[in-house]
């Protein structure tokens, strides 16, 4: 009796392994990220039709409505440097993605920080190590359109990094900067409207 006991367990131990799928294990032993993007055609759609967005813009990544499945509060900016792309949270389970360029290897970095000032057409000074590696750069560059910080720059807390506009949309979606993050002048600008100073950026390093 005891042995056909034995058996049956074994027997029912095997089924339980072998119902789980492989990815189901992996998952589990797999950290979790905080989170989840619904990208699907379907999804843009269903806001475009209630008048919130779809997608749109002009740069080479066109900012685009998606599910965000996320614990953040509306009107945090998630920035994931992997990707290159910029998230604004903007609803339960919504959020407009942006595509930006990032830092190049050895300047990438990730924290959590707040916006401590918005600048319209920003002029910009190179910070002293910026100028240390590249002597030719000017000393001071009033704002405007041949400025590299573009037409909208949001500051992160007390580094020297930023959320800036660009005249150079086509290096949107690379790894080209110092650290700061680089978006069209268009998505910029719409950013820009949509955050408030105080606002929590999320930088995500992976």
């Amino acid at each position: 009796m005891m042995k056909r006991l034995l058996a049956l367990l074994v027997a029912v131990a095997a089924l339980i392994t072998v119902a789980v799928p492989a990815d189901a294990r992996e998952r589990r032993e797999q950290p979790s990220q905080d989170f989840q993007v619904d990208d699907s055609p379907s999804f843009a759609n269903f806001f475009a039709n209630f008048g919130a967005g779809g997608t749109t813009g002009s740069g080479p990544i066109p900012r685009t409505v998606v599910g965000f499945h996320s614990n953040y509060e509306p009107g945090t900016i998630v920035i994931s440097t992997a990707e290159r792309r910029l998230y604004l949270v903007t609803g339960p389970d919504q959020a407009l993605r942006y595509g930006i360029g990032v830092g190049r290897d050895g300047f990438r970095w990730g924290g959590v920080h707040r916006i401590t000032a918005k600048k319209e057409w920003p002029s910009w000074t190179p910070p002293a190590q910026m100028l240390a590696r590249r002597p030719d750069l000017p000393r001071f560059m009033p704002g405007g359109i041949d400025n590299p910080l573009g037409a909208r720059a949001m500051y992160l807390g007390s580094t020297l990094y930023r959320i800036h506009g660009s005249n150079e949309p086509e290096t949107i979606g690379q790894a080209v900067s110092s650290g700061c993050f680089r978006m069209t002048n268009d998505d910029v600008k719409d950013l820009y409207d949509r955050v408030r100073v105080g606002a929590k950026v999320v930088v995500k390093n992976n």
